[in-house]
C-alpha cells in the first residue's frame, strides 16, 4: 500500500543526471506532490525563487561534504530558512535504510526502497520526526 501525503506539498528534485530526476518525480507525482526539477546549485535557486518547495530533495553525485555544502547553499542563496527541510539520499556515509539528520532541518537517507524514501518525505511535511 502506498503512503499517501495529508495534503498537496510542493517539492523541488535537485539531480544532475536528467533520467534520475524525471523517474523520481513520475514516482512522487503519483503521490500528489506538486514537483518542480533543478539539475544543479544554480536551477535550483532560480526554481525557488520561482516558487518556494516544501522540501527540497537532494541527489547529486560527489562526496558527502560536497553535497552538503551544496544544500546549504542552495537555501542561503534563495533566502530559505532552515524551516524549510532538505533530504539528501543516496549519499553513502550511513548504512542502508537509515536516516539521519546531519545540520538543521537537513537529513540524509540511504533508503532501502522508494517507499522508504516516501514514508520519510510525509513525516518530514506533516512535521514529525523524520529518523522515527
Amino acid at each position: 500500500m502506498r503512503p499517501q501525503p495529508a495534503q498537496t506539498h510542493r517539492i523541488l528534485i535537485v539531480e544532475d543526471v536528467q533520467e534520475t530526476r524525471e523517474a523520481i518525480e513520475v514516482l512522487l507525482r503519483r503521490d500528489g506532490y506538486i514537483l518542480s526539477q533543478a539539475r544543479d546549485e544554480d536551477e535550483a535557486v532560480e526554481k525557488i525563487f520561482a516558487h518556494k518547495p516544501d522540501l527540497i530533495l537532494v541527489s547529486i553525485g560527489g562526496l558527502p561534504e560536497a553535497v552538503l555544502v551544496t544544500s546549504q547553499r542552495i537555501r542561503e542563496r534563495s533566502n530559505l530558512d532552515e524551516s524549510t527541510p532538505v533530504v539528501i539520499f543516496s549519499v553513502q556515509i550511513l548504512p542502508e535504510g537509515v536516516t539521519e539528520e546531519i545540520a538543521p532541518n537537513i537529513f540524509v537517507i540511504v533508503p532501502e526502497n522508494f517507499n522508504q524514501l516516501r514514508r520519510l518525505l510525509i513525516r518530514i511535511l506533516r512535521g514529525g520526526s523524520p529518523t522515527q
